[in-house]
This record gives C-alpha cells, structure tokens and sequence, in this order.
C-alpha cells in the first residue's frame, strides 16, 4: 500500500494566494471566515496532566436552549503524528456544532515526545473524560462519533478497532456510534517509511487499522480525495474493502478534484456545498446518532 508524507493539494494555492507558510491556511481561515455566531467555545480544559492533555469544546446554542443531551463528535486532527494543535481547529467546532452537536477537539502528545501507542492512549484518555463530563456541557455521553483526519483519523480507527485502548481506560465502546475519517492511512506499514519508523518503532502492539477489522465496528463513513498525494486513496479503499468482507458497515466517498488538505477544509464556512464533505458528514451522524437535525445554514 502506497504511503507518503509530503503532497499538496488545491488547499496549497489558497495559502500560495495569501501568501502564508504550510499550517496558515488553518490560521487565516479561523481569524478571519469562521463565524462567531451560534455557539460557544469552550478553551483549554484539562484532560489530563501537561500542555498536550488539553481539549476545546464547542456547545451549540440550541443544545443549550433545549437542556443539552446533544450527541457528541470528538475530533482528532492530523500532523503525521508529530504535529498540529487544537487551536488550528475552530472552524470544525464551528462547522459541527452548527449542525446540532457538542463537538470536542483534542490536543494529544506527539513524537518525538511520545511514539506509538501513547497518542492513541491519548486519545482514549481524552474519551473517558468526555464519557465522564460531557452532560455537564450538554452532550449525550452515550452517543459519540469519533472523526479524524489523516493521522487524527488513523488514531480514532485505531480506537475503535483495538479494544485494549478503551478498554485500558474504562471507556463503553457502546457509547461509540460511529466514525468518520478523512483521509486517513488505515492500511499502511510505517516500518516501511524512514518518516514514521521512529515513531513507531519497537511498538509491539498491532499499528495498522486494517489489520484489526472484525466486522463488530461502529458504522463508518470514508472520506477521501482522488488528487490527495500524502496519504493515498487506497488506504480508504482498502478499509471499506475490508470491512465490506467482514460484514461490517462502512460508506466509502471519494470526490475527484480534492487533495489532501482540501478534505477537510471543505468543512470551513467558505468552502461548503451541498455535495461535499460538509453535507455529507451531516447525513452520516445524523444516522449514526439516531437524531433528526434540521439542516444548518452553510
């Protein structure tokens, strides 16, 4: 399976355009075009200890105003697990919680301060807070969906599909509905790549999602672009494929002209339309959580 670390995308003209570095795009979009309006942020809540054990959550006023037990999405970002920030991330709170969820987004640590498993440890210990004190912010703690992308997306898959990181926690897999992953490497071997042999180094713990799938999976929703040249399309193939085989439920969708950042920027205000990302997405946890939400205004 074909794996690389370095590609752009159309994404890439839209910092070229603004003239700012390779994360900016992310910046300038939270700065000046995510909308401040119908909901609340809540910042830097500790999840556990140090800088990276800290989450943001974003409450939609019409949670609020109907007594909260909203479903839940949890975010996990990418940074080819060696980067990225929850601050780089409001207009995913922003894009969610417009469509009726509490949504929360993780910092989790990052090599070389930790390697494989201990992000994914991080993110199951993110969970169980979340199980633990999201009624307090009018979530439903036994109606969450995981998302990612790339390597966010990678950790959420492997949540899901190695027990022993919930488990490890005390987290109910039950409470888990679903997942949505963008563009992630589900299917690739890291020891094959001198970018990612170090971080994963001497894991002894499986590293590959696919490797994992049983068929006992939440739903999933696959999201990826034909233009990504970072984490190739046949990783999601390759997933769906698998769980396909095992009886599981996955829903593969690939949209042509996307590379690998385009994926999830589609879900920023200015860049949403009936047919992408951000409509889809709606679709799927409206389903996975059981809910009717009313379509939200793009």
């Amino acid at each position: 399976m074909r794996f690389a670390l370095l590609g752009i995308g159309s994404a890439a003209l839209f910092a070229s355009a603004v003239g700012l570095s390779a994360c900016s795009p992310l910046v300038t979009l939270n700065d000046w075009m995510v909308p401040q309006d119908g909901y609340v942020r809540h910042r830097g809540i500790a999840y556990g200890e140090g800088p990276r054990h800290e989450l943001d959550i974003y409450v939609p006023d019409r949670a609020a105003a109907a007594g909260g037990n909203a479903p839940v999405v949890v975010f996990f970002y990418g940074g080819a697990w060696s980067g990225g920030k929850r601050d780089y991330y409001p207009f995913i709170g922003e894009a969610l919680a417009r469509q009726g969820y509490v949504v929360v987004v993780p910092d989790y640590r990052v090599y070389p301060e930790v390697r494989f498993p201990e992000f994914v440890e991080d993110g199951a210990a993110a969970l169980r807070w979340v199980e633990d004190n999201i009624a307090g912010y009018g979530g439903q703690s036994d109606a969450i969906v995981l998302m990612g992308h790339s390597a966010g997306a990678h950790i959420a898959a492997m949540l899901i599909m190695d027990n022993r990181y919930l488990e490890g926690s005390g987290v109910d897999r039950r409470s888990i509905r679903g997942f949505v992953g963008l563009a992630g490497p589900y299917a690739f071997d890291p020891a094959r790549f001198r970018t990612t042999r170090s971080i994963f180094a001497d894991a002894g713990v499986p590293t590959m999602p696919i490797g994992l799938v049983n068929g006992d999976e939440p739903p999933m929703l696959l999201l990826h672009g034909g233009q990504d040249g970072t984490v190739y399309p046949e990783n999601s193939q390759a997933l769906a494929g698998r769980v396909w085989a095992t009886g599981g439920q996955a829903k593969l969708v690939e949209y042509p002209e996307k590379g690998h950042i385009d994926i999830v920027l589609a879900m920023a205000s200015p860049f949403r339309d009936d047919g992408g990302p951000y409509a889809e997405i709606g679709r799927f946890l409206a389903a996975a959580t059981g809910t009717d939400q009313p379509p939200a205004d793009r």
